[in-house]
């Protein structure tokens, strides 16, 4: 069951921060807690979790690469260039969109961290050029885009906020891949060669047993932001634990519903990579992470963490949202990063779920 909003804790909760601002305190938790919005945990320990296990995660890749898992950004050693750019993305989204943010409102400022910039030094390379170009067009075209469909299309139609947020993404990276195309001094290179979704990144070819499929949903959790990395969700989940032990109002919104939040998350990865294995083993990566990030968490918020409403969620989400991802990028020029079409995925799928999932509750 949900925590009362009186509950009280070792940590400053949510709603403490959203009323305290706009104390530089209170901004700077906002901003840090960006980080890890995308999993919606939206908590400073997360976000710093997410990037020491990132950092951990790259260095195994270059030192120790018996201890790396899967291979930080797949293997192609742009890890220190993608979180640059991803990071100036969201100093500069917040910088220039902040003021939208009120005590009683919400503001999906985190959207250029999980989306142009990293797309960006993965499709054309790292190098000053790209990483600075990718932080500015993610602030000036991908933030904007979803503070638009947040406010004037999911707002007004009670949808999940999710749905506007990667609609922006989608539409503002468009927007920017086109003029790269038709500018190309703001990258200064071909798009690199590449398959349509990531690859594998493996030093061989994985068994694909009960090992292999632990470890890969470790790694989904943290595969939102271009990580795909175990020692970067270790983090991250490690952040948010101790975030809930010290105030279950203080992570996921103030909303109590972080376990069986990571719960569902955790399950409808599961059930996706035995759903798809077959996928897996032909393609060697599948977006199993997409229904982690959208429909389950979505559905949670919205309804409540039922059994009911975490199994639904996610096993609809694992069943639509990965082959619908992959619908949707197979189709894209390849002058625009696939990422898009998870994202789209990501708003189709949760369009569809998430009423159907309050039918059933409601019968």
């Amino acid at each position: 069951m949900a925590y009362s909003a009186s509950a009280s804790g070792l940590w400053p909760g949510y709603n403490d921060m959203m009323a305290s601002l706009p104390s530089p305190m209170a901004w700077l938790r906002w901003v840090v807690g960006d980080i890890s919005e995308v999993a919606f945990y939206k908590h400073e320990f997360a976000s710093l979790g997410l990037l020491l296990g990132g950092a951990f995660g790259y260095w195994t890749s270059r030192y120790a690469q018996g201890w790396q898992g899967f291979s930080i950004t797949y293997g192609t050693g742009l890890w220190p260039w993608l979180v640059t750019s991803s990071l100036l993305g969201l100093l500069l989204s917040n910088a220039l969109w902040g003021w939208t943010l009120t005590a009683d409102s919400w503001q999906p400022t985190f959207a250029a961290f999980v989306s142009l910039p990293a797309a960006m030094v993965l499709l054309f390379g790292g190098g000053w050029k790209v990483t600075l170009n990718g932080a500015l067009l993610g602030a000036l075209l991908v933030t904007p885009s979803s503070l638009l469909m947040v406010n004037y299309l999911c707002t007004p139609l009670g949808l999940p906020v999710v749905i506007g947020n990667v609609l922006g993404m989608a539409l503002g990276s468009v927007v920017a891949f086109l003029l790269c195309r038709a500018l190309p001094v703001l990258v200064s290179r071909a798009p690199e060669s590449q398959d349509r979704a990531p690859p594998a990144a493996l030093l061989k070819t994985p068994d694909y047993g009960i090992r292999w499929t632990l470890r890969r949903v470790l790694a989904d959790f943290s595969e939102a932001p271009f990580f795909g990395n175990e020692w970067a969700s270790l983090g991250l989940l490690a952040g948010v634990l101790v975030a809930y032990t010290l105030n279950p109002l203080s992570p996921a919104y103030g909303s109590g519903w972080l376990p069986h939040l990571v719960t569902g998350q955790a399950l409808t990865s599961l059930l996706g990579i035995v759903m798809w294995r077959r996928k897996w083993r032909e393609r060697g990566w599948y977006p199993t992470y997409v229904p982690l990030v959208s429909v389950v968490p979505a559905a949670i918020l919205t309804y409540g963490g039922s059994a009911t409403v975490i199994v639904a969620s996610a096993l609809l989400g694992a069943l639509i949202a990965p082959p619908l991802a992959c619908a949707i990028t197979e189709r894209l020029p390849k002058y625009m990063h696939p990422y898009i079409g998870n994202v789209l995925s990501m708003a189709i799928s949760t369009v569809l779920i998430v009423p159907l999932i309050g039918g059933l509750i409601a019968d």
